[in-house]
């Protein structure tokens, strides 16, 4: 089988993983921009659960595969990109820490009101910059430059780690917990968004 006609099952994961972090970031910017414009603020729920979701979903499920699997093996065929994965393996421990400080604005502005919400939009906004930027890098450089540098033993590798990382979830109903939080999160949220009614 020639590599170019071989299609990566851990890409179509990133790229799924990639979407509903995408769909929950959109969701935040929406909401701050519209109360920004004047409009009522939704109910904290959603924001909670958004929160709750970008906190954890990419440290405990996204992220570890990354690191520990397709950019280590990036890194033993080619040094190419090591600036590159040194960068997003940072900005995967920065993630985090951003995670928390919308955590905490968004506590501040629901204790303290109007005046705690610029800070919290402007956490928001810098968010969503941070995180596309760093997907844009892993979709437009990493996986484009690896589909080029590793065999197909090497995706077969990477494939079944993140298979199995994929089984280990479920064994432990964590994946569950977070299909399911996703699924409220798109419930709750107003078109186009989610599914609810618009605001």
């Amino acid at each position: 089988m020639a590599t170019r006609n071989f299609h990566p099952v851990s890409v179509d994961i990133i790229q799924h993983e990639h979407e509903h972090l995408s769909a929950v970031i959109q969701g935040m910017l929406y909401f701050v921009r519209g109360i920004e414009k004047g409009g009522s603020a939704p109910d904290l729920k959603v924001f909670r659960a958004m929160l709750y979701y970008i906190s954890e979903y990419p440290e405990k499920v996204h992220h570890p595969k990354e690191d520990k699997f397709l950019f280590a093996k990036i890194k033993e065929r080619t040094h190419q990109l090591d600036a590159e994965l040194d960068a997003l393996i940072e900005q995967h421990s920065k993630g985090e820490l951003l995670a928390h400080q919308l955590q905490d604005a968004l506590l501040r502005y629901e204790f303290t009101g109007a005046e705690a919400f610029p800070h919290f939009h402007h956490l928001v906004e810098q968010y969503v910059k941070f995180y596309y930027a760093h997907m844009t890098t892993e979709e437009k450089v990493i996986i484009p430059i690896a589909k080029q540098v590793l065999n197909i033993n090497d995706w077969q590798e990477v494939d079944q780690a993140f298979i199995k990382n994929r089984q280990q979830l479920d064994d432990a109903g964590e994946r569950y917990r977070y299909e399911q939080l996703f699924s409220m999160i798109v419930n709750i949220s107003p078109a186009p968004i989610g599914i609810a009614d618009p605001l």
